[in-house]
């Protein structure tokens, strides 16, 4: 059974367009000039057990003394900069598994969504959506040719888009999205 972050609706639901971005408008302006992230009560309400596993898990002293640092910051609801990476690894964790949509559900999910692109791994994936991206434009106009996709391994594939002009190879794996080859001019 799907349980909500103490004090909200059980059933959460993903949020409209509007209150998405009303959502994240209110997310940038909640950092601190010191580069520190503030929390809503509800990412406490997600993180916090979600950090009692990562605690429970961790036997190094660094670590250990880390998270418990991050479950600090998180009770006073501001993270600070030095925190972000450790913010980061839970939250993708969590994301990744899909443990945050079983348990509380696509509001939630959003919720940490939002927190994770303000770490440093959330923004490394944005800029290889954006860099790809940037490469994709590229083809706009273009008729395809060819389209195939194949398996590199465990948890990485490789998309190859071909026109009369290029031939790009996109890599798909857990670490983001990236070029893997980009020929031109094939004619």
């Amino acid at each position: 059974m799907r349980t909500a972050p103490e004090g909200r609706d059980s059933r959460l639901s993903p949020m409209s367009p509007t209150e998405n971005k009303n959502s994240q408008t209110l997310m940038r302006e909640r950092g601190d000039n010191d580069g520190a992230l503030r929390l809503e009560r509800l990412h406490h309400d997600i993180l916090a057990p979600l950090i009692d596993s990562f605690l429970d898990a961790v036997a190094e002293p660094a670590a250990r003394e880390a998270y418990l640092a991050l479950k600090d910051a998180v009770e006073k609801l501001e993270v600070p900069p030095e925190l972000l990476a450790h913010l980061g690894a839970v939250a993708e964790v969590a994301l990744t598994s899909g443990r945050v949509r079983h348990q509380y559900g696509p509001g939630a999910e959003l919720a940490l969504w939002s927190i994770f692109q303000k770490t440093p791994r959330g923004r490394e994936l944005a800029a290889s959506v954006d860099a790809v991206n940037a490469a994709l434009k590229r083809l706009q106009g273009q008729p395809l040719e060819e389209l195939g996709a194949v398996a590199r391994g465990p948890g990485a594939y490789a998309l190859t888009l071909r026109t009369a002009e290029l031939q790009m190879v996109l890599r798909f794996e857990p670490a983001g999205v990236r070029i893997e080859s980009l020929d031109l001019d094939l004619a």
